[in-house]
């Protein structure tokens, strides 16, 4: 896996909030140019949505059913579970990962905090 680029995320994003998998043409509608101004709202070629699809399932983030024309596509991966894995990258390449989780620590909210220390518990229980 990997970071996504402008048009991915926002693909990403309708498809992890979808209840169920969409075509191209269902996530064109529900997409728009992002290098458009707001007041020019131009739709994206089903073209440009099929080769992110693409991309995005050969980074495996989504896949697809092919059982039926047109192909929908589903997410293969949660949000969550990407984004705990942008966090893995992104510790993974500074040489004090203790400084910056401190940094993080001391910027969540006492509700986070809670939940920090509820999952903590939850995984030394489970070693």
């Amino acid at each position: 896996m990997g970071s996504l680029g402008v048009l991915e995320r926002l693909i990403m994003d309708i498809l992890w909030e979808s209840s169920g998998s969409l075509s191209a043409n269902e996530l064109r509608d529900r997409l728009v140019d992002p290098s458009t101004s707001a007041g020019s709202k131009r739709p994206l070629a089903t073209t440009t949505i099929l080769t992110v699809l693409s991309r995005l399932e050969i980074k495996g983030f989504v896949s697809r059913d092919r059982s039926n024309r047109p192909h929908v596509y589903t997410y293969a991966t949660s949000r969550a579970d990407h984004t705990a894995e942008l966090m893995h990258q992104v510790l993974g390449t500074v040489p004090d990962r203790a400084a910056v989780l401190a940094r993080f620590i001391g910027d969540v909210s006492p509700q986070e905090a809670e939940t920090m220390r509820q999952l903590l518990g939850e995984a030394a229980s489970a070693e």
